[in-house]
This record gives structure tokens, sequence and C-alpha cells, in this order.
């Protein structure tokens, strides 16, 4: 079953890489009111027969607002690009990636994920681009209200 998140994260990450990615203009704004930050360490195994992998790790949200996405570290190497996404959970450890909710990010103090979520159950997604020559260990906050 991860192998159709694997797949579906890889389409929405090459969907957003080819419209642009990411927000860049400097507009990312930090969740307001009570923040509740949830940290999740893993590791994305290596490719199976050339199919990236990924970790998923769920999460909910008691209050609709803002949400933060941040990919604190990866490595090895600590510069590698992953990809980083937020769903909605399904049956099998299967997370179907929100509209707009996935991009490309290496390493850094800076979400690079953010948006607005309705109170309820959703999974935080970091998976293997197809760059990794070994597993990727990563710390992964998700920051919302």
């Amino acid at each position: 079953m991860k192998l159709l998140t694997a797949l579906g994260l890889a389409l929405v990450i090459a969907a957003a890489a080819a419209c642009g990615g990411a927000d860049t203009t400097g507009n990312i704004s930090a969740p307001t009111g009570t923040v509740v930050v949830d940290t999740f360490n893993g590791t994305v195994p290596l490719p199976v027969a050339g199919v990236p992998q990924v970790d998923v790790h769920p999460f909910n949200v008691a209050v609709a607002g803002t949400v933060s996405v941040t990919l604190v570290t990866a490595g090895p190497p600590p510069t590698i690009t992953m990809g980083l996404a937020i769903g909605n959970p399904g049956a099998g450890g299967i997370c179907s990636i929100i509209s707009g909710g996935s991009t490309q990010a290496v390493a850094s103090s800076t979400a690079q994920l953010t948006g607005t979520l309705a109170a309820g159950a959703y999974c935080v997604v970091v998976g293997d681009l197809g760059n990794a020559l070994q597993p990727i260990t990563y710390t992964v906050t998700v920051a919302h209200t």
C-alpha cells in the first residue's frame, strides 16, 4: 500500500515542480493562536525495485487554523532534496495528498510547506525523490493551531 503513496507523492511533487514549486515570495507566515508542534523522526528506506519510498506520520488538528511543516533535518547527505507533503490518512497507512499540499525540500529551520487546515485527522509524508543512495534519516515538525 505504501507503494501507491510513493507513486502518488512522486507525481504530485513532479507536478508541483513543473508549476513552480514552493512559495518563494517570502509570504510564509507562522501559525497563530495556541500552537501545537508535533515532531516526527524517521527513516525513508532505499527504493524498492526502483520505486522511491516514503514514511508517513499521522497527526490531529483540534482547531481549524494555520499549519507549517518543516523538514528540520535529513540525510545523509544533509543537502539531500526530499519530498514533503500533507494529506488525509486512509486505510493501510496510505496518505492521500491534499491538493497543493506538497513540495520538494532541503532541510531548513524555515517552514517549507504552509497553509490552512480544518480540524481533523491528517498525515505528513516524507519521501525519497529517487536521489537517495542510502536510507535517509530525518526530523520533520508540524506546527498547527
